[in-house]
């Protein structure tokens, strides 16, 4: 033990130990240093290798969704072919009693053009050139009759053709009261062909001072088509429960207002439910029982009329009736 009193005693007092020295501040500096580099390099690898992971989880989740999304969209473009070849094949029985009335036509007035002409052959032999100009103007007429009645039958070939097929989106110049007109008579007659005892009355009120209209005339004539079938299939439900004096009724009118127009289809069926009034024109959604409905129809009538720039709106009583509304703007 060192003495007090001697100073040499007291060195270790005035020197301090090796760790407190600055070059052993350098070694503990240099290797916290290293220390804390090696845990950023770790750091660093351990988020590269978590990136790259992740990474390929997302791009195989990517191409999953992709995968997903192109499957959905098939499943779309099936869904909206089943739904407009179903309301085609409601169709299918107008169309045929509709061409046969324009073929009746040009069947009768060639008969009665065969006769004429024969009659004209034995005037003619007889010299009786006044009675052959006669003849050779009813002849005339009945031709333009034929032309008139095989060109409406080609035009019903022609609309339903192209219902059938994926719509253009090309906008044209359309008749909107003859369209309506048009598929009013046909879902009607698909109707009767299906059920002769169903018996309705058709009520229509065009407004002459339309004209044409710009509109993607395939796109509409579906949404109108859908909305006759639908008021036809509810004034029949309704008709089935058998409520006295009861008379079905479906109405389609149009109407100019401001610059919008007005196709409006009614019926005086049961209304629409106002717990679902609501759903009716989500997708999928359907008050039909199962296997009579795709519940699309509502659905992409709505979207149709949105990419038009207008509305679809309903209007319903309980126990009176529904009106759809389609209001287009006028281009």
């Amino acid at each position: 033990m060192g003495d007090w009193s001697d100073p040499d005693s007291l060195s270790f007092k005035i020197n301090p130990p090796w760790w407190q020295t600055w070059w052993a501040y350098l070694i503990f500096g240099l290797i916290a240093a290293s220390i804390l580099r090696a845990y950023i390099v770790f750091r660093a690898r351990k988020l590269t290798k978590e990136n790259r992971i992740l990474e390929e989880r997302v791009s195989h989740r990517t191409v999953q969704l992709k995968t997903k999304i192109d499957e959905l969209k098939s499943t779309q473009s099936k869904l909206i072919q089943s739904e407009k070849m179903a309301s085609l094949g409601e169709l299918t029985a107008g169309i045929a009693h509709e061409i046969q009335n324009p073929l009746n036509f040009v069947n009768n007035f060639s008969e009665v053009n065969k006769e004429l002409l024969e009659e004209m052959e034995e005037e003619i032999e007889k010299g009786n050139y006044d009675e052959v100009k006669a003849l050779a103007k009813d002849v005339s007429d009945n031709e333009d009759k034929i032309i008139f009645h095989g060109k409406r039958a080609d035009g019903i070939v022609k609309g339903m053709l192209q219902h059938s097929r994926s719509s253009t989106g090309q906008k044209e110049l359309t008749n909107i009261n003859t369209l309506s007109d048009e598929y009013l008579r046909l879902a009607y007659h698909g109707l009767r062909a299906k059920d002769k005892s169903f018996n309705a009355t058709l009520n229509t009120d065009f407004d002459d001072a339309i004209g044409k209209i710009n509109i993607v005339g395939q796109d509409i004539g579906r949404v109108i088509l859908n909305l006759i079938t639908n008021a036809f299939y509810v004034v029949k439900k309704k008709k089935e429960e058998n409520p006295k004096g009861y008379e079905p009724t479906v109405s389609v009118s149009t109407e100019k207002k401001g610059n919008m127009i007005l196709i409006k289809v009614s019926d005086n069926g049961n209304g629409v439910p106002k717990e679902v009034l609501d759903k009716i024109f989500q997708p999928f959604f359907t008050t039909k029982p199962s296997g009579e409905g795709t519940g699309l129809g509502l659905s992409l009538s709505y979207d149709i009329v949105k990419v038009h720039g207008g509305e679809l709106t309903v209007d319903t009583k309980q126990g009176e009736g529904t009106t759809f509304t389609i209001s287009l703007p006028i281009n």
